[in-house]
């Protein structure tokens, strides 16, 4: 066959290119098939051009294309196929942001590891993140491969129990590796935070992605052998990980049924447990002094005062009254918990044994007993009358109105009172040996008698009528506490 450019032309190859370009393209109306042929030839300017035009056109089943060169699979057997790594070789690196912080790797694949702090410059992009020990190491080095973070899929926090340092957050991946991240400097830190986690919510919550993407890619970069072994690995795990990957699943599928029956046996065991009465009718269990009612004391004991609120009293006023600091020098923590311990288990007490030496054990112990009554020694249901009556302006009205509050107690609240108050104006008399006024004792003993039920916004405001009222009841001592006839 002969062109209008007197060349001639193989139908046989016409024939065939025709049929190559009809299978790989829409054909189009306006132009010929035969004149796309020629459009081809006529830039050819030799034999050798003509042949190679028309092989272009021809992908023949014999000819085998040269391939491009495998990168994946010299690293398949170092490191695992991420999105990360397929994506980076479609789409260019844009760092986010990069900078010093100090890194340390505390597990890898789920394996706890020595923490170890380390300073590192850190590059993070849109899907990963990258770790170098200095800030000009990428280009120095181009073909060095850094350690990376894989953020789709990962978790990060604030966490203050893995490290003592402060500003230190964690990044978990889904593959199990955990690191930790810090900087002193609060906005520093602070920003690499937001930025870390604006990266991740930006990615897909699954680390694995379907088979119908990941075969699109790796096609495309012509690594057919990867995606076979790539299929091969996911569904065979490596026999060492075998065993480990068994008992992780039988463990969490047994974990459920371990805490119900946990539970179901906790249930059965308090259900059936004896009463607290019960215990202490057989003995098992004795009354205790610290922390019981102030009538549950008086009515075990057969008396209005408890005994050692008593033997408390005579011990200071034996040995106490010309103390400097008596009831506002704190005695030693571990001896006053000691002696509470002994109160409670033991029915006789000598405050006279020279463990008991120190003073002050004895009075912190004795506001400790009043401090952990369930209610005070001024009875809840009476502390707002105590509070509007000290608010009484006319001094007389308001020691009246205090002594009928008073007389309102119940015996054994009123008879204890009324021992403690009498001491406790024995010690304010000797003022000026021991420095401890009547206004001294109502900032100690006002918080420690009288507390509201429910605690509101008003504390500061009802500490200072505590306070008042103390200090009232130990000046007008005689008036509040005396005989009708005073």
């Amino acid at each position: 066959m002969t062109t209008s450019l007197g060349l001639q032309v193989n139908p046989a190859t016409m024939e065939r290119s025709s049929t190559s370009d009809a299978a790989s393209e829409k054909p189009n109306p306006s132009h010929h098939s035969t004149g796309a042929v020629q459009m081809r030839i006529k830039n050819s300017n030799s034999h050798h051009d003509r042949l190679s035009q028309s092989k272009s056109m021809i992908l023949s089943e014999n000819v085998k294309v040269a391939e491009p060169i495998n990168r994946h699979r010299r690293n398949l057997s170092q490191h695992n196929l991420t999105i990360a790594d397929i994506i980076s070789t479609q789409e260019p690196t844009v760092v986010a942001k990069e900078g010093y912080l100090l890194k340390a790797k505390i597990a890898d694949g789920g394996k706890k590891l020595r923490k170890n702090w380390s300073t590192s410059w850190i590059v993070l992009t849109a899907r990963k993140m990258e770790f170098y020990k200095e800030s000009k190491q990428p280009a120095m080095k181009p073909g060095y491969k850094p350690e990376c973070v894989d953020l789709c899929g990962a978790r990060i926090e604030w966490t203050s129990e893995k490290s003592s340092k402060k500003n230190v957050f964690q990044i978990t991946t889904v593959s199990g590796n955990e690191f930790l991240f810090q900087s002193d400097i609060d906005f520093l830190i602070l920003d690499w935070f937001h930025a870390i986690k604006n990266a991740i919510d930006r990615l897909p919550k699954e680390q694995r992605i379907t088979s119908r993407n990941l075969e699109f890619k790796l096609r495309r970069s012509s690594s057919i052998e990867l995606l076979n072994n790539l299929d091969t690995e996911s569904k065979e795990p490596k026999p060492e990980h075998r065993k480990s990957l068994i008992f992780r699943l039988n463990y969490s599928a047994s974990d459920t049924n371990d805490r119900n029956r946990i539970k179901s046996r906790l249930k059965k065991f308090i259900s059936r447990r004896p009463s607290l009465k019960t215990l202490q009718e057989k003995g098992l269990i004795k009354d205790q002094i610290f922390g019981s009612h102030l009538h549950s004391v008086c009515e075990h004991e057969k008396s209005t005062v408890p005994q050692f609120v008593r033997l408390c009293i005579e011990a200071v006023e034996k040995r106490g009254l010309d103390v400097d600091g008596i009831y506002r020098v704190s005695g030693n923590l571990a001896t006053i918990q000691k002696l509470r311990f002994v109160v409670n288990q033991e029915e006789k007490l000598n405050l006279d044994d020279s463990q008991w030496e120190d003073i002050h054990v004895v009075t912190g112990a004795l506001k400790m007993f009043f401090r952990e009554l369930p209610e005070p020694l001024f009875p809840y249901s009476l502390f707002e009358q105590f509070m509007e009556a000290i608010k009484i302006q006319d001094n007389a009205t308001r020691i009246k109105s205090i002594r009928s509050l008073v007389k309102k107690l119940p015996r054994p609240n009123y008879d204890t009172m009324k021992i403690l108050f009498g001491h406790l104006q024995k010690i304010a008399a000797k003022e000026s040996v021991n420095l401890m006024s009547t206004q001294s004792l109502g900032i100690v003993f006002g918080p420690t008698l009288l507390r509201p039920e429910k605690e509101t916004g008003n504390m500061a405001v009802h500490m200072l009528y505590q306070n008042q009222i103390v200090e009232l009841m130990l000046s007008e001592y005689s008036k509040i506490f005396g005989s009708e006839e005073d």
